[in-house]
């Protein structure tokens, strides 16, 4: 320990530093992806909403369409899609709030710890800045004539950095032996959550396929193709351009 107060508090300050800043670089862009994907996260849930929220409200405007008052197999066929997104949007809703316990909660919470973090590290380096600047005092004195003043002060200049080292050395060690088990920590903490969510995604689009199955079968009545209804819809289509009152002047 009595060798590190004699390095250079400039080379001292290098051979400190580099590991520390590996360390405490790789949790920065950890905290960074964690913000991000927690945003990102809380986008999707919040647009899976909207989307099913939106389907519900076009199904429903579909089936208080005046059409349906005089065309049975028009009802009938709204009645089944405005059914179908309902269950869609229950689902979704089932989705979303599993999403939200199993993941963005999560996600919140961890991010939670880097402020307490960021604050050690706030106060490693203000130590650190207070070791330096007293590590430059004794190397001052100690390049000075030894005359008896010198040694004096030199005595008090080493006695009023031992403390300040020993507080840094102390912080700068818990830091350098904590902040690689916090960074691998995110393996095993992060693993369930998205199981979960792969989990959540299986379920729901599970059920999807049964309930657009479900709806296939109910109003495909025809069984016509995709194609077949584009050409069935653009013959009505000129039908209606042939008529006079659309005709062009």
């Amino acid at each position: 320990m009595e060798e590190w107060a004699k390095i250079p508090a400039t080379v001292c300050a290098n051979l400190v530093e580099r590991d520390f800043e590996r360390e405490y670089d790789k949790l920065q862009k950890l905290e960074d992806q964690t913000k991000k994907l927690h945003k990102d996260m809380k986008k999707s849930t919040e647009a899976d909403l909207a989307m099913s929220k939106a389907a519900v409200k076009i199904s429903a405007d579909l089936l208080s369409n005046p059409l349906c008052e005089q065309d049975q197999a028009f009802l009938d066929s709204m009645t089944a899609l405005d059914t179908a997104m309902r269950r869609m949007d229950a689902f979704n809703q089932e989705k979303v709030n599993q999403i939200q316990k199993t993941v963005v909660d999560p996600l919140k919470k961890y991010s939670s710890v880097f402020p307490s973090l960021n604050m050690a590290v706030k106060r490693r380096e203000q130590t650190l800045q207070d070791y330096k600047r007293l590590q430059a005092k004794v190397e001052k004195y100690e390049e000075k004539e030894k005359t008896g003043p010198v040694m004096v002060k030199l005595h008090q200049a080493k006695e009023e950095l031992r403390p300040v080292k020993d507080d840094f050395e102390a912080k700068n060690k818990q830091l350098l032996d904590e902040m690689p088990k916090f960074y691998q920590s995110r393996i095993d903490y992060f693993q369930p959550s998205f199981e979960a969510l792969i989990r959540a995604q299986v379920v729901y689009f599970t059920e999807m396929y049964k309930i657009f199955s479900e709806l296939t079968d109910q109003i495909d009545q025809a069984g016509l193709t995709d194609e077949q209804r584009e050409r069935e819809t653009e013959a009505k289509l000129t039908e209606l351009r042939a008529l006079s009152i659309v005709a062009d002047d």
